[in-house]
């Protein structure tokens, strides 16, 4: 999932300027997920908006919806109908989501409400953990399920580095270090001849963005129409 965090109500407030009329957008899958831009966040904030304004004494018309996603042109369209009766959207989606949104509706002018900090899982309550850095070319087969790009601060494909320390990181003692979880890991499953294997480096300069895929099943369908 994507975990991001609320910008603060300043920060919010400073983007939306002499803005009078409001419409502050939530989405219900990531974000929300991580308690920072779904329905009850986006309740909160044009709240916490309208009582500002109030305070401030300004005269400002803010109201509030919240879609299944952002990042989703059939969820998007279910909002067409306010869009237009407002000055500008702010939206609690993820970055994706706020340049979908700016896509769509391109003579609205969009504020993103949220700072997007990464591909995670959910540790506990409350505590989301950073994954997956999106590489393009996974190695989780060859490393135990551990991903080095992401744990090792040197994205090392290769370890460990003269840097570790009894386990630890050298960036912070309270760091494990990534090659010594993937070690352990592959020693447990019985597969420790995989570190052995030496990984190639990544090929950054064929990476392209923004990146665009296409699911098999439509390419053909795609071509047709080209």
């Amino acid at each position: 999932m994507i975990v991001a965090e609320r910008k603060t109500l300043e920060q919010i407030e400073g983007m939306i300027g002499d803005f009078e009329k409001i419409l502050v957008a939530g989405c219900g899958t990531c974000v929300a997920v991580c308690m920072a831009g779904g329905e009850k966040e986006v309740e909160l904030l044009a709240a916490q908006l309208r009582m500002k304004a109030k305070m401030d004494g300004k005269h400002r018309t803010i109201d509030e919806v919240t879609i299944t996603r952002q990042c989703d042109k059939e969820y998007l369209d279910q909002i067409a109908k306010y869009v237009d009766e407002y000055d500008v959207v702010v939206s609690t989606a993820c970055g994706a989501g706020v340049q979908f949104l700016a896509e769509q509706y391109d003579e609205k002018v969009v504020l993103p409400a949220l700072n997007t900090l990464f591909i995670g899982v959910a540790e506990g309550p409350g505590v989301w953990s950073q994954r997956c850095m999106a590489c393009e070319d996974c190695v989780l087969d060859q490393t135990g399920g551990i991903c080095p790009m992401t744990i090792c601060a040197k994205n090392s494909l290769n370890g460990p580095c003269g840097g570790t320390n009894h386990g630890k990181c050298e960036v912070s003692d309270e760091k494990d270090c990534a090659w010594t979880l993937i070690y352990r890991k592959l020693e447990k499953l019985d597969r420790l001849d995989y570190m052995r294997k030496i990984q190639p480096p990544k090929d950054f300069s064929v990476m392209t963005k923004p990146r665009k895929y296409t699911h098999e099943s439509f390419r053909e369908a795609q071509q047709d129409e080209d």
